[in-house]
């Protein structure tokens, strides 16, 4: 079988009540080659089940497993370890490409290390909250993140072959320091100039934000030096108003 042209990975605990929208979302994808690549923490809620059933009825090929892992991030490692595509994109439970063309349309684009876009916030109705703040850069690349993620996770493709295993040892904030080193070994990345993906509000960032603060500063003081991202944070806090206003903290 030819390699898939995308490898969209969901992993999930306990969430048996949102993944049939993220695997309707996936599944209706057309006119691309793609797999879904699901990784369930042993879930006991009857995700498994679940997922079991979503497997055989996909369109796309379904690769899957459940068994006990050391985190989230520990997931997302398991989760590459099986991917096959020539590019992944991480889509939680909960969250649904923006439309039943979202990949296919990239697949047209010229070649690249990365695509990026925008993304839509919603409520668990689906109902659209706005667009995730800040808008995406013109162009990316690893020193567009001193200032936080200007993507939105869920709507980041990158080469396989330039995704990075995630650091366990951060707890919340793993997910910008593994696009910044993905990014590093990028040499050319695509804004799409439209959404990819809608994602649930909520996450565990949103949940814990004090100690996602702490952990992010430490990872961008690793990657753009102490003094530099002190800098930056200081702009961070003096635009912070600007953003309660916009209703995003």
């Amino acid at each position: 079988m030819n390699q898939p042209q995308f490898s969209i990975i969901t992993v999930t605990y306990n969430a048996a009540s949102l993944l049939p929208a993220t695997f309707r979302s996936v599944a209706e994808q057309q006119d691309v080659h793609c797999e879904h690549v699901v990784v369930d923490g042993n879930s006991n809620d009857g995700s498994v089940a679940l997922i079991e059933v979503n497997a055989q009825r996909s369109v796309h090929p379904v690769r899957w497993m459940s068994e006990p892992d050391r985190g989230l991030y520990d997931a997302m490692n398991k989760a590459l370890a099986l991917a096959t595509g020539k590019y992944v994109l991480f889509l939680n439970a909960g969250d649904v490409l923006h439309g039943s063309d979202t990949l296919s349309r990239i697949a047209a684009l010229p070649e690249a290390d990365a695509y990026y876009g925008e993304a839509l916030r919603v409520d668990e109705q689906g109902r659209s909250l706005g667009y995730r703040l800040p808008r995406p850069p013109r162009q990316l690349n690893w020193r567009s993140l001193r200032f936080g993620m200007p993507v939105c996770h869920q709507s980041f493709l990158v080469r396989r072959t330039c995704a990075q295993e995630y650091d366990t040892n951060y707890r919340i904030a793993a997910d910008i320091d593994w696009m910044i080193r993905c990014l590093k070994v990028c040499q050319h990345t695509i804004h799409t100039h439209g959404v990819i993906s809608h994602f649930l509000v909520g996450g565990i960032s949103s949940q814990r934000r004090s100690k996602a603060w702490r952990e992010r500063y430490l990872v961008l003081s690793v990657h753009y030096g102490v003094f530099t991202n002190f800098l930056c944070h200081l702009w961070m806090l003096m635009r912070y108003p600007f953003r309660l206003l916009a209703g995003q903290p």
